[in-house]
């Protein structure tokens, strides 16, 4: 449930995400679909963490598990010019690690793209990309009026600056996967806030949490225990870490706390050669003005996730996240 002192507003945000559903992508999902703040109009897949069918279905698996409906897009299926490359050994085979998916389908060519599902949008919305910005960047080659006449603010889970990158030393996945679609996301000037590693690398869940939904009776507790095991076995392996982190999450609780994420304007370029400065995003005079995210307050996220997500899914009986932020 909401907390009382930040009550929700009488007119739900409007918002439409682009993702490449993942595992902290999933938390994020489910932490939107609950708030009552945000009125999630659409939800766009993308390659990234796993391949776009997967994406796709994962997307699917996660409204069907939350009892609730959204139009669903696809967006990019691969980067504008560089071979595509997903997170295997991140998320696993098929993007949510250990849990239990249907088999993914064929993506049909009449879903939806992001520039449409933007144009169907009767004000403008929030546009939050949880994956490489490569739909966004297509979107503005082909409907840059439309873009900018919808987004009137855009999230990005992108970059680094001070933090040390996920993919190579110096580069975060997202930016490495497709450097010239955020290079065009950049140059296009939009009201871009990037929220990358310097702050999502705070955004740690421990193993407590998890454990938290191992014991549940819960089949979705029990669900979302498997996928977070996997990432949790990433993290232990890649890093040394006892937890995982969401990255994802850090965007959707921006939107729910404003405060919890502190920015800076920021001249940045990214990196467009090969190498480990493939995807660099770093503070150049000549660079895209955009602002930073440069610090964050957890104590205002962990709550989120634990009173929204986590009690919804830990109920004994299957429910449907409702907008209100409880279940019905």
């Amino acid at each position: 449930m909401p907390d009382s002192t930040h009550p929700a507003s009488p007119i739900p945000h409007p918002v439409v995400i682009d993702t490449d559903p993942g595992i902290d992508d999933m938390l994020a999902l489910l932490l939107a679909l609950a708030s009552p703040e945000l009125d999630l109009r659409g939800i766009s897949v993308s390659y990234g963490n796993t391949v776009v069918e997967n994406a796709y279905r994962n997307a699917v698996e996660i409204l069907r598990r939350a009892g609730r409906r959204v139009t669903l897009g696809v967006g990019a299926r691969r980067p504008l010019r560089r071979q595509l490359a997903v997170a295997r050994e991140t998320h696993g085979a098929t993007g949510l690690g250990y849990a239990e998916l249907p088999p993914p389908g064929v993506i049909l060519d009449w879903v939806k793209s992001l520039d449409r599902l933007l144009a169907e949008q009767p004000q403008p919305v929030t546009l939050v990309t949880l994956g490489p910005v490569t739909s966004l960047a297509l979107a503005l080659r082909r409907e840059p009026e439309v873009v900018r006449a919808k987004v009137a603010r855009h999230i990005a889970m992108v970059g680094n600056i001070a933090a040390r990158g996920n993919t190579t030393r110096y580069a975060e996945f997202n930016a490495w996967c497709d450097p010239e679609a955020l290079d065009t996301v950049l140059r296009a000037e939009l009201p871009t806030e990037l929220v990358g590693l310097d702050v999502t690398r705070e955004a740690v869940l421990g193993p407590q949490d998890v454990t938290r939904l191992a014991h549940s009776q819960s089949p979705n507790a029990r669900w979302i225990h498997d996928a977070l095991r996997f990432y949790m076995e990433f993290h232990k392996q890649a890093e040394g870490l006892d937890g995982c982190i969401v990255n994802d999450v850090l965007p959707i609780a921006l939107l729910l706390r404003p405060d919890v994420l502190t920015f800076e304007d920021r001249n940045l370029a990214v990196g467009l050669d090969d190498g480990d400065h493939r995807g660099h995003t770093r503070v150049k005079p000549d660079g895209a003005r955009v602002r930073v995210a440069t610090q964050v307050d957890m104590s205002r996220v962990r709550p989120l996730l634990s009173e929204r997500v986590f009690r919804w899914a830990t109920r004994a009986t299957p429910t449907a996240i409702s907008q209100e932020g409880a279940t019905v």
